[in-house]
């Protein structure tokens, strides 16, 4: 009688009849629409792929982020205990290796030949001004590789290597060695101390040695100097470092303030009064006890009654810096990353529903002009078509 049968439609077009047996669908707070209402079309399927593809891409971010972990650095008074002092030096002086004294003497008067203790290789100096020039060509490089590198899961993983000091370059033909490689680790006492290079018969009273001073040339490059076990990934404020000078009467001061540094992967103690370094290295094998510093230096003539030379002083500061590596539990990461997927659906399909709104109301503004014009017709606004 209404018309309602004649177009086809019926109760269930609508929604589906309810039973008692059906109550508990009351309760559903989620509600849904007949596929009979929807419509596809390729613009959502695109829409729908680029979506998952953005939370893949971003759940594979939150998952990165959690394996690596992230760190923690806490400053505190060194309360352990330790005597030795593990010292590592690479250095290039423009000197024969029989010119140049090394030494290392501590505030509690011990002194050490180093120069017997380390290991001297002739070389050329222009081979290794080149290597310099090289590196500092790659210093963006490097320094982004650096950056990566220093976490904590990588110094662990390489830092109980021994270390190894790449070979000296061979030299070439008619290649004089005229200067002296210098690399090698030392053990010295953990108290204040001047580490120093000088030249035969100067700083020391030895009998029968004395080098003429127009052989002096202090230049030198630093490949590294660090203090403590292998940690590669960390770059000391002197490596791949260098100072030149043409005079022979020079002297190059560094003052270094070493903190003693732990990395490590173990949890926080829950009594952190209680801890040490000693503690931390015995129970724990994911724990490396070693130390950086921070430089200050010094350059200028000295008259030929100074000693000329290369000197590093350093001092133990009596704070401990630990970089602690944590990373969150499952849940925390499942948490994240359905937030993330979710938040990326939701935000998506809000879009995408606004951009399909204002095609609507676009297009509908467009018929409508489109339909105004083609209604008039003629100066006097006569109507073109009549009424049936």
């Amino acid at each position: 009688m209404n018309g309602f049968a004649d177009h086809g439609l019926d109760e269930g077009a609508f929604g589906e009849k309810k039973g008692f047996s059906d109550g508990l669908r009351t309760f559903d707070a989620f509600p849904k629409t007949k596929p009979t209402y929807t419509r596809r079309s390729s613009t959502g399927g695109y829409t729908t792929l680029l979506l998952i593809l953005i939370s893949i891409i971003l759940s594979f971010t939150e998952l990165r982020r959690w394996y690596s972990g992230h760190e923690t650095h806490l400053f505190s008074v060194e309360k352990g205990v330790s005597h030795e002092l593990q010292i590592n030096l690479d250095i290039v002086v423009p000197m024969l290796c029989s010119d140049l004294h090394i030494n290392v003497q501590d505030a509690s008067g011990d002194r050490i030949l180093a120069g017997d203790m380390l290991t001297k290789d002739a070389t050329n100096w222009k081979q290794w001004v080149e290597r310099v020039n090289t590196l500092e060509r790659q210093g963006k490089d490097l320094a982004k590789e650096q950056e990566e590198d220093t976490h904590v899961g990588h110094v662990l993983g390489h830092g109980r290597e021994k270390r190894r000091f790449k070979k000296t370059p061979k030299l070439g033909r008619g290649m004089p060695g005229t200067s002296c490689r210098v690399y090698g680790s030392l053990e010295g006492n953990k108290v204040q101390g001047d580490f120093h290079i000088t030249a035969r018969g100067h700083g020391y009273m030895e009998l029968g040695q004395h080098l003429d001073h127009s052989a002096f040339n202090f230049s030198h490059i630093i490949n590294e100097l660090s203090f403590g076990p292998l940690y590669p990934s960390l770059l000391n404020p002197l490596d791949k470092t260098y100072a030149t000078t043409s005079a022979n009467f020079f002297k190059y001061q560094y003052y270094l303030s070493v903190v003693p540094t732990i990395y490590t992967r173990t949890p926080s103690p829950k009594n952190p009064s209680t801890s040490s370094p000693s503690n931390m290295l015995s129970t724990s094998s994911d724990t490396i006890v070693t130390n950086q510093y921070a430089v200050t230096s010094q350059s200028h003539d000295v008259n030929e009654r100074s000693v000329p030379g290369i000197f590093f002083k350093f001092d133990i500061e009596p704070i401990l810096l630990t970089i602690r590596e944590e990373r969150g539990g499952l849940l925390a990461l499942c948490v994240r990353v359905v937030n993330v997927v979710s938040g990326i659906l939701v935000g998506g399909g809000w879009c995408y529903q606004l951009a399909g709104w204002g095609r609507e109301v676009l297009g509908g503004r467009k018929k409508g002009e489109k339909g105004g014009m083609g209604m008039l017709h003629g100066g006097n606004g006569a109507i073109e078509e009549g009424e049936e």
